[in-house]
């Protein structure tokens, strides 16, 4: 069952969501060449608990961190710690919040400093799969909408579609229905409908799909140790017409 946010359950999402955009913007914000990830995450859960919120991730299964913080070939989960950052890096941050009893998701991937050409398009064409997955996710159309845009995006310019991790539906819980997998078929899957939300979470390699979990249980690395970025959004289904966008900062 896939559950469908009343507009009092929205309204809370909205409010997760802003926070959770907010944060990991100031994150970002802090990334930079000498910094450990640990540094990062310890920034992170700070900025939660002066706004009174908590970290959706910590905790959760067992993962030790606020974030999760993955560089270079990582793809996902990493573990925050003493990982020197260095110029040349691209950083992922993964950062979720728990607020009005609601879950609001978001990542995005950082360049520290002047990073290579193929590095920069990496993350120019993710970003780009991700706004084409979330122009994609319209009532009526199906999951498989979104995967197949994603996937057509990232594979046009060369690069892999990670098969072993996804988006999903999310709200009172990190995760809930439906899986969103990155790659689809159109028409294929369930169906959209108006209150549903969404993360939408394209991860997308350098060379190959394939990749690998660490013995940390946790870091998912690129099998050819190539590059890898992600960027995630959680959205909203709607009436009609594009998704609402909902982990968007709020303008200062």
């Amino acid at each position: 069952m896939i559950p469908i946010k009343t507009p009092a359950e929205q309204k809370s999402m909205r409010v997760a969501c802003r926070l959770s955009a907010e944060i990991l913007a100031e994150v970002a914000a802090q990334v930079r060449p000498g910094m450990t990830t640990g540094e990062l995450d310890a920034f992170a859960a700070g900025r939660m608990r002066a706004l009174g919120i908590q970290s959706a991730f910590f905790g959760y299964g067992g993962f030790p961190g606020h974030t999760c913080i993955s560089l270079n070939d990582e793809v996902v989960h990493g573990i925050p710690g003493p990982r020197v950052i260095n110029a040349g890096d691209i950083v992922s941050l993964d950062l979720g919040v728990v607020a009005e009893g609601f879950i609001g998701d978001n990542a995005t991937t950082v360049p520290v400093g002047a990073v290579d050409p193929e590095s920069a398009r990496l993350c120019e064409v993710t970003q780009a799969a991700l706004a084409a997955g979330i122009d994609a996710a319209r009532a009526g159309n199906r999951v498989g909408d979104i995967g197949h845009a994603v996937q057509t995006v990232a594979e046009a310019a060369g690069f892999g579609v990670v098969r072993d991790f996804c988006g999903h539906g999310v709200g009172r819980k990190l995760h809930e229905d439906p899986q969103i997998p990155n790659f689809g078929t159109p028409g294929k899957g369930p169906e959209l409908k108006p209150g549903m939300t969404l993360a939408i979470e394209p991860m997308i390699n350098q060379g190959t799909f394939r990749v690998e979990v660490l013995a940390n249980h946790w870091t998912v690395r690129t099998r050819d140790r190539k590059r890898s970025a992600h960027f995630e959004h959680t959205v909203l289904v709607a009436g009609d017409g594009p998704a609402e966008i909902l982990t968007c900062a709020e303008k200062k």
